[in-house]
């Protein structure tokens, strides 16, 4: 387990993405929302949460199959953008409150996902060379 994971600045996103998301399920399925909100907030506590133990269990690393940070922005990019819509839809239709609280706690989501992808891609650094050095120039 990696005990300083939760502690750095990915972790607790990876924790407050996870946290909101779950408010929004909760949210959604309350109001008695159309099922495709439920649907899309439910995987994303789902993904999230699975990203989560991976990183915290250092699976990463033992995984070397998939570069996982890649993967990991593939799905806050393809998330922000189902978020995007789903949940503007949420808020211009506002059957309920509950669904109107849904859909502004899916835009704090949508941010949360953005923030996430930016922390990715400043750890990833695709031109740099790979184990071995640079060639000078």
């Amino acid at each position: 387990v990696d005990r300083a994971f939760p502690r750095s600045a990915r972790g607790a996103l990876k924790i407050a993405r996870t946290l909101v998301a779950l408010v929004t399920l909760l949210c959604f399925v309350a109001s008695g929302a159309h099922e495709a909100y439920v649907a899309l907030a439910g995987m994303e506590t789902v993904i999230t949460v699975l990203f989560l133990l991976l990183y915290l269990l250092r699976l990463d690393a033992r995984m070397r199959f998939l570069f996982w940070p890649l993967a990991d922005i593939c799905n806050s990019v393809i998330a922000a953008l189902c978020l995007l819509v789903v949940c503007l839809f949420a808020i211009i239709i506002k059957t309920n409150k509950g669904t109107l609280a849904g859909g502004v706690l899916g835009l704090i989501l949508l941010v949360l996902c953005l923030v996430d992808v930016a922390l990715l891609c400043k750890k990833i650094s695709l031109d740099k060379a790979r184990g071995r050095s640079a060639p000078a120039k």
